[in-house]
C-alpha cells in the first residue's frame, strides 16, 4: 500500500482518517497514550491506495491484534481542528473520517502493540461513554446511545 493520506495544505493539512467503533459490555474501546489527556478511537489513516474498509480492518488488526469484520459504516465525520502532535503543533487539521461498526466477538481480548506517529506507546482501554471523560471524537458520548440503520453526517469546527 501507499503513505498515509495526510496532505499540506497552505498552513495546515488534510487528514483522511478512519475509526472503529467497538463496544463490549456497554464500553468503548479506545486509545490512549501517556502524552495525552484524551482518549482516541482505534483507527487512523488510509493509505493511499485502499478503501476505508480496508483501512479500518488494517487498523484494527495492527493496534488489537484481531481481524475482525465490518459491520456497517455509522458516521462521516468532519473535523477541523488545531493539532497538538509535536510535528504539526499548532497547524489547522481539516480531517474527514469514516467511522466503522465493528463485530466484537464475545472472546474479543485485545492486545496493543502499536505507536503513535511521534512513536509513543499507546495503550487500549475500556470506557463507559457515559462517564466524564474527553474521547475523540466527542460524538461518541452522545451519538452512539441512538444506533441507527444509516450512515450519520457530524461536522465539528474548532476555528473559531
Amino acid at each position: 500500500m501507499g503513505k498515509d493520506i495526510t496532505l499540506p495544505i497552505e498552513d495546515g493539512y488534510v487528514n483522511v482518517r478512519v475509526g472503529a467503533i467497538l463496544e463490549k459490555n456497554g464500553k468503548l474501546l479506545m486509545v490512549r497514550n501517556a502524552d495525552l489527556s484524551y482518549y482516541y478511537s482505534v483507527g487512523g489513516r488510509i493509505q493511499f491506495g485502499e478503501s476505508a474498509e480496508e483501512a479500518i480492518r488494517r487498523e484494527v488488526l495492527e493496534e488489537t491484534g484481531w481481524d475482525l469484520e465490518v459491520e456497517q459504516l455509522g458516521f462521516v465525520h468532519e473535523d477541523f481542528f488545531w493539532s497538538d502532535s509535536p510535528s504539526k503543533q499548532g497547524k489547522l487539521i481539516y480531517e474527514i473520517g469514516f467511522y466503522y461498526y465493528m463485530k466484537t466477538p464475545a472472546d474479543f481480548e485485545p492486545r496493543c502493540e502499536s505507536l503513535t506517529e511521534d512513536g509513543t506507546e499507546e495503550r487500549l482501554e475500556w470506557v463507559d461513554p457515559a462517564e466524564d471523560t474527553v474521547l475523540y471524537p466527542d460524538f461518541f458520548h452522545t451519538a452512539l446511545q441512538d444506533r441507527v440503520p444509516y450512515v450519520r453526517h457530524v461536522l465539528k469546527d474548532e476555528r473559531e
